[in-house]
C-alpha cells in the first residue's frame, strides 16, 4: 500500500511524503527567514532616511516601522518611522492631543511621500481645531499622493455611520470637488457665492452630516450638503 499523504492544515499542504512535507518545511522557514529580513532592510532604511528619529514629530525614542494604509509596507517608500505617541494616536483618534501635532508645521515639509501623506491624514482629522486648516492649506499633494492621502481616510470611516450626501444623494469625501447649485449669502464675509461656483478640496464636518467647509473667494467657509453637488 501507498504512503498516506501528509497533510498540515496550519500551513494547508499535502504532501506524499514525509520527505516532501521536510522539504516544504523548509522552503517555509527559507521564506519566513527572508520576510524577517525585508523588514528589516526596512527599518534600517528608515533609520537613514530620518536620522534616527521619528519623521513626523522628531522624537528619538520608542521608534518603529509604521506602514502607511492602504498600502501593505513592503517597501521603505511605504513607510515611516514613528514613535510610539504618533502611532498610539494615528491608531485610536480618541486619544489624539491637538497640541502634539502642532510638530507637522515642521514634517509636512518633509520631501517623502509617506510622510506628506501622514500629515495631511493627520491634519485632516484634526481640521476643526483651526490652525491645522491653514497648513492643509500650504500642503500640496499630487493627484497621486492625494489619492493615496484620501483612500486612508475612507478606510477609517468605513465603520462611521454618518455620511455626507449632496443634493442628489451621492456620497461626499473629503478632498471632493463640489459645485454650489444655488446661490448663498455668506454671513459675515458681504458676499454672495454665485450658483456654478466650484469649492475644491472640501472639508467633512465630522460630527454634522448636513455641513461640509470650502473655500469659496479665498473664504473657508461652511456649506449645507443640501446645496452642492458632487463634480464628476
Amino acid at each position: 500500500m501507498g504512503r498516506e499523504p501528509v497533510r498540515d492544515r496550519g500551513l494547508e499542504l499535502v504532501c506524499n511524503d514525509a520527505a516532501d512535507f521536510v522539504l516544504v518545511l523548509d522552503q517555509f522557514e527559507v521564506d519566513r527567514q527572508a520576510y524577517r529580513v525585508d523588514k528589516l532592510s526596512i527599518e534600517q532604511t528608515l533609520q537613514e532616511r530620518s536620522g534616527s528619529t521619528c519623521e513626523l514629530c522628531a522624537a528619538t525614542d520608542n521608534l518603529g516601522v509604521y506602514a502607511v494604509p492602504p498600502d501593505a509596507g513592503d517597501s521603505a517608500d511605504k513607510c515611516i518611522l514613528v514613535c510610539a505617541t504618533c502611532r498610539e494616536q494615528i491608531e485610536d483618534p480618541d486619544k489624539v492631543d491637538p497640541d502634539h501635532w502642532r510638530c507637522l508645521n515642521d514634517s509636512m515639509w518633509s520631501q517623502v511621500p509617506a510622510v506628506q501623506v501622514m500629515a495631511w491624514r493627520m491634519l485632516t482629522r484634526l481640521h476643526a481645531e483651526g490652525w491645522p486648516q491653514d497648513l492643509l492649506d500650504m500642503l500640496y499633494l499630487d493627484e497621486d499622493m492625494l489619492g493615496w492621502a484620501m483612500s486612508g481616510l475612507t478606510e477609517e470611516n468605513d465603520g462611521n455611520t454618518v455620511r455626507h450626501v449632496d443634493s442628489n444623494g451621492a456620497v461626499l469625501e473629503a478632498g471632493d470637488t463640489v459645485t454650489l447649485v444655488k446661490d448663498l449669502d455668506v454671513k459675515g464675509a458681504n458676499f454672495t457665492a454665485k450658483r456654478g461656483t466650484a469649492v475644491r478640496g472640501i472639508r467633512l464636518v465630522a460630527d454634522n452630516p448636513e455641513q461640509i467647509e470650502g473655500k469659496v473667494s479665498g473664504q473657508q467657509i461652511v456649506i449645507l450638503t443640501k446645496f452642492v453637488k458632487k463634480s464628476n
